[in-house]
């Protein structure tokens, strides 16, 4: 009796053959996640890509495609998650290469050197014509824009008991990004004033001192101007608030430099007869506004001023920073001479 023929290894074998093309057709499907296509080398050229504030990987990888830079934004995703540095991708304009495998292309965009973008530092200080002069030589913004927006007070978003932008572009380093306008800087000038307001609770202890937001800003510029050194602006302070106080003048040469817009060590008695509200030598009081956009000591000193009785004070030593203080007038005049002997030896 014959056997049967036996067919189970045909079967099997369609069966194989049926599971391999499954099996090759899911490949194709997943290939391009789990190898993602990708350039080879460092990319050749030079393109800008934008990387906006909250970008994910993803987001990040698919701009960088877009401008040809890397030849699919899984890949990039892939040597992100690869190399673990999803959280280094920061906001901001990168010079890169077009056709750069995926890892050259994340390298170069947590590079320092890759990102577009100037820092211009604003010391305190400055008053309001000088700063734009600062800004303008180091953001390549037309310093006309910048005056223009200057004047835009409404735009700039200043606080309410603010005159003019004086006193309120607080002093700091930016980073300015090719994109970013005369008003977009001012406007982050203003805010890092508010920042700074809200921290110090300006207005609070400015009603302490029984001083409109306004004055305690003014008075802070005063501070600001006068200089000295760190541990003099709560002296500085103090001698305004007791000249306030007695209703005496602060006869304050930078004051009268203000209203003259004008810089230097020599005021004569002449100088001191200037017709302004600024002129503190015949006006009692402070100013009706800042004359310097005041940093974060100088205001920390107008709320908070020393405890004492000076009612005067000298720089008797500009160079060095040497500033004394006295409540007796004797004093004050031996320190005149000696600033006085100080400017004839320049």
């Amino acid at each position: 009796m014959s056997r049967p023929r036996r067919i189970w290894p045909l079967v099997a074998g369609a069966s194989a053959l049926a599971v391999a093309a499954g099996t090759a057709a899911g490949l194709c499907a997943v290939r391009p996640y789990l190898m993602p296509a990708d350039f080879e080398g460092p990319g050749s050229g030079t393109v800008v890509v934008e990387i906006p504030e909250g970008a994910s990987a993803g987001a990040i990888g698919l701009a960088l495609a877009d401008a040809g830079v890397v030849a699919s934004a899984r890949a990039f995703v892939h040597a992100a998650q690869e190399q673990a540095r999803t959280g280094s991708l920061h906001p901001g304009h990168f010079r890169l290469r077009r056709g750069m495998d995926a890892r050259s292309a994340l390298g170069m965009l947590v590079a320092p050197e890759s990102r577009m973008v100037r820092r211009v530092t604003v010391p305190e200080g400055l008053r309001l014509p000088e700063l734009l002069d600062r800004l303008a030589e180091g953001t390549g913004i037309r310093r006309a824009d910048l005056a223009r927006a200057a004047d835009d007070v409404r735009a700039l978003g200043l606080p309410r008991y603010a005159r003019n932008a004086e006193g309120f572009l607080f002093p700091a380093t930016y980073e300015i990004e090719p994109d970013t306008t005369a008003q977009d800087v001012l406007v982050a000038m203003v805010e890092r004033y508010k920042q700074a307001a809200e921290q110090l609770d300006l207005k609070e202890r400015a009603a302490r001192k029984r001083l409109t937001p306004l004055e305690a800003v003014t008075l802070a510029s005063i501070v600001q101007a006068e200089g000295g050194r760190d541990p003099d602006y709560p002296k500085i302070a103090r001698v305004i608030y007791n000249r306030i106080r007695a209703g005496t003048p602060l006869q304050l040469d930078t004051t009268v430099l203000y209203a003259q817009r004008r810089r230097t060590l020599e005021v004569s008695e002449k100088d001191t007869e200037v017709r302004s509200p600024y002129n503190t030598y015949r006006r009692p009081g402070l100013p009706p506004g800042p004359i310097a956009n005041p940093g974060e000591k100088a205001l920390i000193a107008a709320l908070r001023p020393d405890q004492g009785d000076w009612f005067w004070f000298v720089t008797t030593d500009p160079e060095h920073r040497i500033t004394k203080f006295t409540d007796k007038e004797s004093e004050f005049v031996r320190y005149r001479e000696e600033l006085n002997r100080y400017l004839g030896k320049r």
